[in-house]
Formats: structure tokens, C-alpha cells, sequence
């Protein structure tokens, strides 16, 4: 799992690369929680999540926004973060100019980020958002949203109470094309610590049948 430094908008960032020796392989950025709050590259859920896209055979990479371990520049209210997460989808394009396909990934804070690099970039075609903070950021940008995907939360959360979540989740699918997966763990708070190994083999599974039935419409066409 090599380091690896590439330029972003402010400066080098940080990040854990792993490459599939598959080279039409698919790509997968996973992002982590709030720095403010002890988010790093390293929290658990970010570290299960990216496990999981490796183990699927993904080239994929987790990396410390500006500020942040050894990654330069300093936070930016989500604002340069989201510039931070394009580049660091532009550097693993740059490695790999014949994937199959590009899935966005993220933790709380992650899972805004990732959302709004969603808005930003066509080419991706499927996300995971774990704990979404929907009841501390509008997430009102997802209009439309482009494609359907996986959201976790918590029924214990007490930092993004539930029902917030399930009411952006159920707006979500009233898009015309759009279906979210959404599951609810019971006694799970925000931090997930002991839900780490469920996340990932959720992740796993909602990718495989996700990619087979795209592979199964792509041959019926």
C-alpha cells in the first residue's frame, strides 16, 4: 500500500494508493471525516471502506485533506476540500487512462465532500455516503441527483439524528432513475467504531450487485 504525494490546489497532499493489477480496473477515492475533529485518512470506517473497494479489485486511494497529516495548506470550510478531492480523482486518472468505471466514497464529513464531487463529476457512477452530516449541511445540491447509491447511518447517532437522513434519503428517491440503498444500523452512534467490518462488507456487496446489473443492461442493449 504505497504513500504517495501529488498535487492538489494548495499544496502536496498526503495519501495510501493501492493499485489493481487489472489495468481496465476501476477507481475508487474514499474520503475521510472532519479535520477539525480528528478526521484523518487512517479513521476506521475510511479504512474499512477502502479495504473493501481493494478487495474487490479496485485501484483506489485514501488521502489526508489540506492540513492534515502531512498534506499542506490548512482547512477550508469544505470548500477547498472538495477542490483536494478532484484533484486527487485527477491523479488517479492520470495513472490509469483505461478504467472501468470511478465510485466516490465517504465517512460524515467525507460524505459531503463526496456528494458534491458527485454534482461535479459525470464520469462517476456510483457512491458510498456513511453517516452523512444531512442535518448539518443542505444537501439540497443533489437536484437531480445523477445516480443511486449506498447511505449507512445510525440509529443512535447523536450528532445527525436519523430521521434527518431518512427524510433526504426518501427526496432522494423521488428522482425520476434514482434509487438509494439506505440501511440503518441499530445501537450505532456516529463513530461506528464497532460497525467498521459491517460497513465494508455491506460496501462490498452493494458494488458487486451494482456492477452486475449494469453489466447485465449493457449486454441486454
Amino acid at each position: 500500500m504505497p504513500e504517495v504525494m501529488f498535487a492538489g490546489p494548495d499544496g502536496r497532499l498526503e495519501g495510501r494508493y493501492h493499485h489493481s493489477k487489472d489495468t481496465g480496473a476501476p477507481l475508487a477515492l474514499v474520503l475521510h471525516p472532519h479535520p477539525l475533529h480528528g478526521g484523518t485518512m487512517n479513521n476506521r470506517i475510511t479504512y474499512s471502506m477502502f479495504q473493501a473497494f481493494q478487495r474487490l479489485g479496485f485501484s483506489v486511494m485514501r488521502f489526508n485533506f489540506r492540513g492534515v497529516g502531512r498534506s499542506q495548506g490548512r482547512y477550508d470550510g469544505g470548500i477547498g476540500e472538495i477542490s483536494d478531492a478532484a484533484g486527487a480523482l485527477d491523479w488517479m486518472q492520470s495513472v490509469n487512462p483505461n478504467s472501468g468505471g470511478l465510485w466516490i466514497a465517504g465517512y460524515s464529513f467525507g460524505a459531503f465532500v463526496g456528494m458534491q464531487l458527485l454534482m461535479r463529476r459525470p464520469e462517476i457512477s456510483g457512491w458510498i455516503s456513511v453517516a452523512p452530516p444531512a442535518t448539518h449541511y443542505d444537501f439540497g445540491f443533489l437536484a437531480p441527483c445523477p445516480t443511486g447509491g449506498l447511505m449507512i447511518h445510525g440509529d443512535a447517532d447523536e450528532m445527525v439524528v436519523e430521521p434527518g437522513v431518512r427524510k433526504l434519503v426518501d427526496k432522494l428517491n423521488t428522482q425520476k432513475g434514482v434509487s438509494i440503498d439506505y440501511r440503518v444500523y441499530e445501537g450505532a452512534d456516529h463513530v461506528m467504531a464497532n460497525y467498521a467490518d459491517r460497513i465494508g462488507t455491506d460496501l462490498e456487496e452493494y458494488v458487486r450487485q451494482t456492477m452486475a446489473r449494469k453489466q447485465m443492461a449493457l449486454a441486454a442493449d
